[in-house]
């Protein structure tokens, strides 16, 4: 975008990754609901379409706001008139530096946690969120203890009712064929043949894309097909290496079946969790899937940065930072503008693409002296993504974020086939989650953008002998 709004300016693009991240594929779904695909791409296309952009692979090490530079592991410098920090995040591992704990965060991790899979009989994953969900319904032929802190499945995108119709697709034997992924990857020239060192939370990657587990042949040593048992309600209190288990001279449980009765495992393991519930599971390794931190760090060192709560750099509706023309965009910054009622930030590969886009318009517009509008995209949270083979779409504030007890739910479910809810406020919808081919969102984004008075209708809402999109077409 700042290439095309600055075709004589030099646009540099300073990256750790050898391969840069594309959006393919897009596809306007409805006024705020997209799709696309994020392909690895080499930097070259990059600098092939846009000749005023350079890529530069290195690290950053150090900014220093008050000179206008950034300083490059690689020993060199660049000035800036203009600065825009995107990040990322990386991942919240439980357990820093632990060979058997491993964050999915990036291909190289993604890579390195196939590998692991192929040799084991049981892992445990740790999380509640949306890569949680994913690999858990993904891996086969592997025993998956789950341990969520919540009491449902997919906290960050469901309430216990939408986790309840999806958690019948864990039990089901028989699972659909995978449709065919066509995204193209890049790798790292000769990093093939080498033995990649199991990543580290602390290095670099690029987030992966939103069908990132497709194309990876995610298979344990077992022969069954899924085999899932989830601890609710409860976090990682200790991890023990085989020895220091040993010396502790506890049972650990085998995998528990329908009896109640659960034996002590007479397997021994390469490291032990203990919940906080008081169970102790073996297994081969352990996946930290529990979110990501904002990647500020590289950049705090002697710069008054403005911090968020949830510690991204605090932005303005400009996607200002608090430091004079450096702006910050994606994982990285915290919204701190006075939100639209149905918006919120979440660290998604949507909002990530659409505040850069923003964020090159806002550095234009600051450049040229013009004014400019908030961007369309905030005014209403909109996200379409797939759990389980369904399709999903969230909007609004679809698991009533900040409304307090203050609004009601309607919900129409057909059990393996749809999933609707809506949530309301003073007769006016306020978010919705859709899971399944429900042909419903351009519907419900309207309503829920024009803020119409639905009381009149009720129940009918969700009634489906009602035509509802025909009806407020």
């Amino acid at each position: 975008k700042l290439a095309t709004e600055f075709p004589s300016e030099d646009v540099l693009l300073i990256t750790a990754a050898p391969v840069i991240k594309a959006i393919t594929n897009f596809k306007q779904v409805s006024k705020t609901l997209e799709e696309f695909d994020v392909e690895e791409q080499p930097s070259s296309v990059l600098e092939k379409r846009y000749p005023n952009i350079k890529v530069i692979q290195s690290a950053v090490k150090h900014l220093k706001s008050d000179e206008r530079k950034i300083f490059t592991e690689d020993g060199k410098e660049y000035m800036y008139e203009k600065l825009c920090l995107c990040a990322g995040a990386k991942p919240k591992l439980i357990f820093e530096g632990n060979p058997y704990v491993l964050g999915i965060r990036d291909t190289d991790s993604a890579q390195a946690f196939q590998k692991n899979l192929a040799q084991s009989q049981r892992i445990v994953v740790v999380g509640n969120g949306g890569i949680a969900l994913e690999l858990v319904y993904e891996i086969q032929g592997c025993e998956v203890i789950w341990a969520i802190k919540d009491k449902a499945i997919g906290n960050t995108f469901f309430d216990a009712g939408a986790a309840e119709f999806l958690i019948q697709k864990l039990t089901v034997e028989k699972r659909e064929t995978p449709i065919e992924c066509k995204r193209t990857k890049y790798t790292t020239e000769g990093s093939e043949e080498e033995e990649r060192p199991t990543a580290a939370s602390d290095e670099l990657g690029s987030a992966l894309g939103p069908d990132w587990h497709q194309g990876l042949q995610l298979k344990g040593t077992k022969e069954f097909s899924h085999k899932v048992h989830i601890e609710i309600l409860c976090e990682v209190k200790k991890i023990y290496l085989q020895q220091e288990f040993i010396q502790l001279q506890r049972t650990s449980l085998t995998f528990p079946k329908e009896e109640k009765n659960v034996e002590p495992d007479e397997v021994l393991w390469p490291i032990y969790v203990e919940l906080t519930n008081g169970k102790i599971y073996g297994c081969n390794f352990v996946v930290s899937a529990t979110g990501v931190v904002p990647n500020v760090k590289p950049f705090l060192d002697g710069n008054n940065f403005a911090i968020g709560e949830d510690g991204g750099f605090k932005v303005d509706k400009h996607m200002r930072t608090s430091l004079p023309d450096i702006y910050a965009a994606g994982d990285i910054c915290t919204a701190s503008w006075e939100p639209s009622p149905v918006w919120h930030q979440m660290r998604l590969w949507t909002q990530a693409r659409q505040m850069g886009w923003y964020a090159a318009k806002c550095m234009a517009a600051d450049t040229l002296g013009e004014s400019i509008d908030m961007d369309f995209s905030f005014e209403l949270f909109a996200h379409v993504t797939k759990f389980f083979n369904y399709k999903v779409v969230v909007l609004g504030k679809y698991n009533a974020q900040g409304l307090g007890l203050d609004h009601e739910l309607m919900l129409r479910c057909t059990k393996g086939q749809e999933y609707v809810k809506v949530v309301m406020q003073n007769g006016r919808m306020m978010g919705a989650v859709l899971i399944g081919e429900t042909d419903l969102e351009e519907t419900f984004e309207n309503l829920i953008l024009n803020q119409m008075d639905l009381s009149a209708y009720g129940e009918d809402l969700l009634n489906p002998d009602i035509d509802i999109e025909d009806y407020f077409d």
